[in-house]
């Protein structure tokens, strides 16, 4: 018999459930929409990008404990324009795709090349500088050729364009794969590998301060592109930054960034445009 006692509290059961479902879509709601667009990076007065820590001159932390580099200088740059704050993120090289998947970031400046694989789980804005794969060796035992590289230890970073092209370029090479950038250079000047593929740039700055070592193949592969990066599907940031890098380009900020953040850490013989694109 269905007494006034079951309905009620078959009603209440309803409600209840329907209470749950409201706070769950609420909080989902809430997670999900945060930073996905302009107006609300502005509400709340704060953009999280994604950086490294560990990668002079383009993402790094100095020892006063301040961040400074070239997506450093374009990130405070972006902020500013927006007229907000910057929330850094420190990520390594695979945490990069899933700082923007898991929503922890709002965009990645993290020296983040662009590939028709990070296409699909990413969007890229436009880009701000040109690179490509190099490789770095001791003076006393340089590689001017991959060739050299067969049954020899090379040092890259998880998660890198130089990882994923000598995986499949050149598979008699042995990859010792590291977590982060200061594992890989760490090892490499142990002598516990031959050689180490990075980003072209980053070697030519890093030598500097190395004398010893050689980029001695300045370019492998194709020449890629270094862009923002916004979560997929986030049209309305991606929109603005687009706008944003348009404008930047066309004020010379790029030209500016260069010669304060990254000249200084090059040989003489790099110049402007072997690095931004005008």
């Amino acid at each position: 018999m269905f007494t006034i006692k079951k309905a009620f509290a078959a009603a209440l059961a309803v409600v209840t459930l329907a209470s749950i479902a409201a706070c769950g879509s609420s909080s989902s709601s809430q997670g999900g929409q945060q930073g996905d667009s302009v107006a609300q990076i502005k509400k709340s007065g704060t953009i999280r990008i994604a950086t490294f820590g560990d990668l002079p001159p383009y993402g790094y932390v100095k020892n006063d404990g301040t961040r400074a580099g070239y997506d450093v200088a374009l990130g405070t740059r972006i902020a500013k324009d927006l007229g907000v704050k910057v929330k850094w993120v420190q990520v390594n090289a695979d945490g990069r795709v899933d700082s923007l998947k898991s929503n922890k970031v709002d965009m990645v400046l993290a020296n983040f090349t662009v590939t028709d694989e990070r296409r699909q789980v990413v969007d890229f804005a436009s880009p701000y500088m040109k690179v490509s794969i190099g490789v770095v060796s001791p003076k006393k035992a340089a590689i001017s050729n991959a060739s050299q590289l067969n049954g020899k230890s090379l040092a890259v970073t998880k998660g890198t364009t130089a990882e994923a092209f000598f995986t499949e370029k050149y598979p008699d090479v042995q990859l010792q794969k590291f977590d982060s950038k200061t594992q890989q250079f760490q090892a490499f000047k142990d002598g516990r590998v031959a050689a180490l593929a990075d980003d072209n740039t980053y070697l030519y700055a890093w030598v500097k301060d190395n004398p010893s070592f050689t980029v001695g193949i300045k370019s492998i592969g194709d020449e890629s592109t270094i862009a923002p990066a916004v979560r997929k599907g986030n049209a309305n940031l991606l929109k603005w930054t687009n706008d944003e890098i348009k404008t930047l380009t066309e004020n010379g900020f790029f030209v500016k960034a260069y010669e304060s953040e990254l000249a200084p850490s090059f040989t003489s013989d790099i110049k402007p445009d072997d690095v931004i694109i005008k």
